[in-house]
């Protein structure tokens, strides 16, 4: 089984990404959810995770709104696919009009 975190970093301010909502779907179940931490990590989602597709959703729009800063990003939705046992992390960066994610380590 396969562990998960994520990490949510905001270009536009160059700092953490404190008290986004992200959840984590399989398909239509959610399975977990959580909320970045003032570091911007959740540093575990969904338990053991078997292989399957996964699903991560950043809500962006209310993190923004607290901020006072429009978006054009309500919400971010990562895919991926977990296929072997190892720890999985799915870093995002932010920024109002754009965002970029990657397989971290």
């Amino acid at each position: 089984m396969s562990s998960l975190s994520t990490h949510v970093l905001d270009a536009m301010r160059g700092a953490p990404a404190q008290d986004v909502a992200v959840t984590l779907y399989r398909g239509a179940e959610q399975l977990d959810s959580g909320t970045t931490d003032a570091d911007g990590r959740i540093g575990a989602l969904g338990g053991t995770l078997p292989a399957a597709i996964y699903r991560l959703v950043f809500a962006t729009g209310p993190y923004f709104a607290g901020q006072q800063v429009d978006t054009f990003y309500p919400e971010v939705s990562v895919s991926f696919e977990v296929t072997e046992e190892r720890h999985y992390h799915v870093p995002l960066l932010l920024s109002p009009f754009a965002f970029s994610t990657y397989r971290g380590s």
